[in-house]
């Protein structure tokens, strides 16, 4: 089978990519001209082109019968906040008719976010939950909110797309917003933040990077066409995932709680910093704004019907840990 994967070259697309290989199927990736694809197999076709550009979509989806849209804008804080719905939004549009005209597609798994379903301050939610529109903790949040709009749309009007809403995404891999997880665990056993986040109030759930990998491809023979499917794992606050870190390798918890007013702070310092300097603050005001909030969900549907089995959040931390080590992004004992 013939299988595109738009964002390959992402932290989820690249493993995607790898595991549809190990499984038989001509996979052809769709990446930027300015993407990093080297660690992408020689065995992958690669594509040139990009999910605002509609003909670079049509010529790409061309002979391809499943194609996975894993592509967007995935940050806290951007200066120009309007690239999110460009991307996130205008994206996915692009892909739903670059589906319809090309006519080859069989199956559309369009990738979307726990974002796109709300904050569960309420309790543990599932994928009957529609979000409140209330607030917005962030603009990405916001695009991914208009994008599953959309693409709840199109499957009422026929569309083969099967949705899938990933928790905080973890693993060994890139450090990057992506792998929020990692990156945070770096943070914490350099130093650079020297205690927890906040007072534990915050939870989310955590999503191994293999586990949704397995999950998406389970969507291409299992999931049903208009259904949406948590990927989600095990639910608990970064407090508990730096107790289980400390208590993994052996070290000392932190010793403090970093209030969260005093890291919004910090974040508005970082963004004014940013938008002097270019780069992207690792903490911004948005992500605290994340942080007062709850994000627990259920991923019985997906047990059910997509046979998805997520590994305990020990498990895969301690994989994670022991990766960072290896790759001397931290160092212990």
């Amino acid at each position: 089978m013939k299988v595109l994967v738009t964002g390959a070259s992402g932290y989820l697309g690249g493993r995607l990519c790898d595991a549809l290989l190990r499984r038989g199927h001509s996979v052809r990736a769709l990446v930027r001209s300015t993407s990093d694809i080297s660690a992408l197999s020689s065995h992958i076709e690669i594509f040139y082109g990009d999910v605002t550009d509609y003909a670079s979509l049509l010529a790409a989806f061309s002979s391809c019968s499943v194609v996975f849209h894993l592509a967007a804008l995935v940050e806290p804080w951007l200066p120009d906040p309007s690239k999110f719905f460009s991307v996130n939004v205008g994206g996915l549009k692009n892909v739903l008719a670059a589906v319809k005209e090309t006519r080859t597609v069989e199956k559309l798994v369009y990738t979307s976010s726990f974002f796109a379903l709300g904050p569960t301050d309420e309790g543990i939610a599932d994928e009957n939950q529609v979000h409140h529109e209330k607030f917005f903790c962030t603009e990405y949040e916001k695009s991914k909110v208009a994008a599953d709009k959309i693409a709840l749309q199109a499957a009422s009007e026929g569309v083969p797309i099967v949705l899938l809403y990933p928790g905080v995404i973890y693993g060994p891999g890139k450090v990057t917003a992506g792998n929020v997880v990692a990156r945070m665990i770096v943070e914490r056993f350099s130093g650079r933040l020297p205690g927890y986040i906040g007072y534990g109030s915050d939870k989310f759930s955590f999503s191994h990077v293999e586990d949704v990998v397995e999950g998406h491809i389970a969507a291409i023979e299992k999931g049903e066409g208009g259904n949406r499917y948590l990927l989600t794992g095990e639910n608990a606050s970064f407090n508990h995932v730096f107790d289980m870190a400390a208590v993994i390798t052996n070290t000392k918890r932190p010793v403090l709680n970093i209030p969260l007013w005093l890291i919004e702070a910090y974040g508005w310092l970082l963004v004014f910093f940013a938008r002097i300097t270019g780069k992207l603050p690792l903490i911004s005001p948005p992500t605290v704004h994340v942080l007062r909030h709850r994000w627990e969900y259920s991923c019985d549907k997906a047990k059910r019907e997509l046979d998805y089995r997520p590994r305990s959040l020990k498990e895969g931390l301690v994989e994670v840990l022991l990766w960072l080590k290896n790759s001397g992004l931290i160092t212990y004992s």
